[in-house]
């Protein structure tokens, strides 16, 4: 029973950080601003929390 909470943690966090990764990407690929009024900064903390979020997936999903 333990699994399969961990199985949805890592599926939520794994996608969650792919689709802010791929987001942030084609905004950034494109010069569009990725966050309003945020800049470079915005951009850059964006994609850190996507990558942040996509590793804590694979991680949990490992644990399984």
């Amino acid at each position: 029973m333990e699994s399969t909470p961990a199985l949805f943690a890592g599926m939520v966090f794994a996608l969650s950080g792919a689709a802010l990764l791929v987001w942030a990407g084609a905004r950034t690929a494109g010069r569009a601003p990725v966050t309003q009024g945020g800049g470079p900064v915005g951009a850059a903390l964006t994609i850190l929390f996507g990558a942040v979020s996509l590793l804590a997936g694979v991680w949990c999903l490992a644990q399984v």
